[in-house]
This record gives structure tokens, C-alpha cells and sequence, in this order.
């Protein structure tokens, strides 16, 4: 019943965003945004052509950089969490590199890695990385001590104390952190996507605006926002996977 209610809200939020979308585009009155009507007809005909294979260069970049993140963040997020001497030397480069707006070492990752999927999914990574390993960290230095000791009392060792205590009480934070990200990546797709290569949905988007093939344009942000919302999805059936004691705890109360 949960599931039919919010599959009910999704529908009818993508019917509220196609009826401000349809409303926007008749006020305007501009080739330049479509209708939504043009612009699904323009997706259908692009599916049929060459557009599933910039869909899926794009898919690829942005998982490739998802997994790596989470390979590379979690574990240090972890253990800067419960080793304070660690967090006190490594925390510092952290926070002050945080801020940095990594897009602007474009030209140098391109310049160094090529303009291959290499550059692309470094850069990628490299954003994703601070979110999650910052959220981990915090996460993993507000577990209770209390939990930790009543493991200790029972016997279990330094493992034990991160599979039962430490990664269990993280990973709802971890994937909330991971759910942001994913705008994040997408975004950052686009921009990486819109340089110096010929694939890509940023390389199609902004083809078609280049072309002033507008509905065809909005066909490769349509095609961006399902792969924003695929990768959401798949963060949904990890937390349904990973946190079934959450919904045990929901169901207690």
C-alpha cells in the first residue's frame, strides 16, 4: 500500500510538472521551448536513433564514478569517524579542499587524463567523494559509545564493532548523502559532457541547442532527468535492502 501511494504521488507530480511545463510553453510562445507534447515526440524519434547510445555513455561515466566513490569514501569516512588521532591530521585537508569548486580543474584533468571516459569519470568520483566521505565521517563519530561498549562487554572484537554497530548505524546517512549526490553527479555529467567529446547526453543536449534543434534538445534533458531518476531509484532499492530494520522499528511503533 506504501509503495502504490508514492508510485500515486510520482504520477501525479510528473502530471503537475507537464501541466506548468505545457503552461509555460504557451504563455512563452517561443520555438525555443517546445511543448511537451513536441518534445516526448522528439524523445520517441531520438530513442529510435542515436540516442540510447548517448544514454548509455552517460549511464556508464556516472556509475563507474557512483561506485568508485563509495569504494574510496566509505571505508576513510569510517575510520576518520572512530580514529580521532587520524581525523585530527587528514580532517583539516579535507574540509578546507571541501569547498573547492572541483570543476574548475576541468582543463587540467583534461589536459592530464585525455578527453576519454577517464577525465570524465575522475571528476565525477572526485565531487561524489567529498559528499560521502564528509557525511560518513560525522556519521561515524555520532554513534553512542553505549552501543559499542555493550558489544565490547559481550565479547566482540574491533570487526565486530563496525559490522554489527558502526556500518549498520552509517549506512542510513550513507545513502542519504548518496541520494544527494546523485543530482550532483548528473550535473556535473552535463558539464564534463559538453567538452570535448562527441558522446554523451551533454554532448546531445547541447548539439541540439547548437543546431537550434530544440525539441530535440529538451528530448536529451527528458532522457538526463530518467537517468537522474533511475540512479534515485536505485538508491531506494538499496535502502529498502540495507535498512529493513528501519521499517521493523516503523512497524514497532
Amino acid at each position: 500500500m506504501r509503495r502504490f501511494r508514492n508510485g500515486l504521488a510520482m504520477a501525479g507530480a510528473a502530471l503537475l510538472l507537464i501541466m506548468l511545463w505545457q503552461v509555460a510553453a504557451m504563455a512563452v510562445d517561443n520555438p525555443m521551448l517546445p511543448s511537451p507534447m513536441e518534445a516526448f515526440r522528439a524523445f520517441g524519434e531520438s530513442f529510435s536513433g542515436r540516442l540510447p547510445a548517448h544514454l548509455w555513455a552517460s549511464a556508464f561515466r556516472v556509475l563507474v564514478s557512483v561506485i568508485l566513490s563509495i569504494l574510496l569514501a566509505v571505508p576513510l569516512g569510517l575510520f576518520l569517524g572512530r580514529n580521532r588521532q587520524a581525523d585530527r591530521w587528514i580532517a583539516p585537508v579535507i574540509f578546507l579542499t571541501y569547498p573547492i569548486p572541483k570543476i574548475v580543474f576541468l582543463p587540467l584533468v583534461l589536459l592530464f587524463l585525455g578527453i576519454g571516459d577517464a577525465s570524465k569519470v575522475f571528476l565525477i568520483t572526485l565531487i561524489v567523494f567529498y559528499q560521502i566521505v564528509v557525511t560518513t565521517r560525522d556519521a561515524a563519530r555520532s554513534v553512542r559509545e553505549y552501543d559499542l561498549l555493550s558489544l565490547r562487554s559481550l565479547g566482540g572484537n574491533g570487526w565486530d564493532l563496525y559490522r554489527h554497530v558502526i556500518i549498520p548505524a552509517c549506512v542510513p546517512d550513507i545513502l542519504t548523502s548518496l541520494r544527494i549526490s546523485m543530482g550532483t553527479a548528473v550535473a556535473v555529467l552535463f558539464l564534463v559532457e559538453s567538452f570535448a567529446t562527441t558522446e554523451g547526453l551533454g554532448y546531445f543536449i547541447m548539439d541540439a541547442w547548437s543546431r537550434a534543434a530544440s525539441a530535440e534538445m529538451f528530448a536529451g534533458i527528458i532522457a538526463m532527468g530518467l537517468l537522474g531518476f533511475g540512479l534515485i531509484l536505485l538508491v531506494d532499492l538499496a535502502e529498502a535492502w540495507l535498512c529493513q530494520w528501519q521499517a521493523a522499528e516503523q512497524k514497532m511503533e
